[in-house]
């Protein structure tokens, strides 16, 4: 059996065979796009995940940094006030040095009538070695007053503050 086709049919057939060719080339771009689009969103999706592993990791180990230096942090806190009670208390033993040694730069000389008599480390010892020796107890002038003007040697007992070693005078 021979089919006879009219030749506006087999144009018509041509340009529709021409039409799915194109058709189906664009079809074959088109997938060979989307496989390369799929390629590019699975390598990137690739590169995300392994960047998001990174950055999980470093932030893991700045957690653990940050909480290091936390703890350092309290531990410094905690030495710079212990420092600082320190700093005071040595402050404070400083002044009661300084005092001791401004006390000791000078020796009391306990006269009797202007004469010599003793020398001792504090005015307390000075008067109380007068006391032992008959000097009354409330008999003591302040130096410079009023009636302190005196001569020493009328003076039963007189306590005179002398400095050690050179005169700064």
């Amino acid at each position: 059996m021979i089919a006879i086709i009219r030749t506006r049919t087999l144009r018509a057939l041509r340009t529709a065979l021409a039409e799915a060719e194109t058709a189906a080339q664009d079809a074959r771009t088109e997938a060979v796009r989307h496989r390369q689009d799929a390629q590019d969103a699975t390598a990137s999706a690739t590169r995300a995940e392994t960047l998001l592993e990174d950055l999980r990791a470093e932030h893991a180990a700045l957690t653990a940094a940050t909480a290091r230096d936390a703890g350092q942090l309290e531990t410094l806190r905690a030495q710079h006030l212990l420092d600082t009670e320190d700093r005071a208390v040595l402050r404070m033993l400083l002044r009661t040095a300084r005092k001791t040694a401004a006390a000791q730069q000078r020796v009391f000389v306990l006269l009797k009538r202007g004469q010599f008599h003793s020398v001792h480390p504090t005015r307390e010892d000075a008067e109380k070695a007068a006391e032992l020796e008959g000097a009354h107890r409330d008999g003591w002038l302040a130096h410079g007053a009023p009636g302190a003007d005196v001569p020493a040697s009328e003076v039963t007992w007189c306590i005179k503050p002398m400095p050690i070693g050179p005169s700064s005078q």
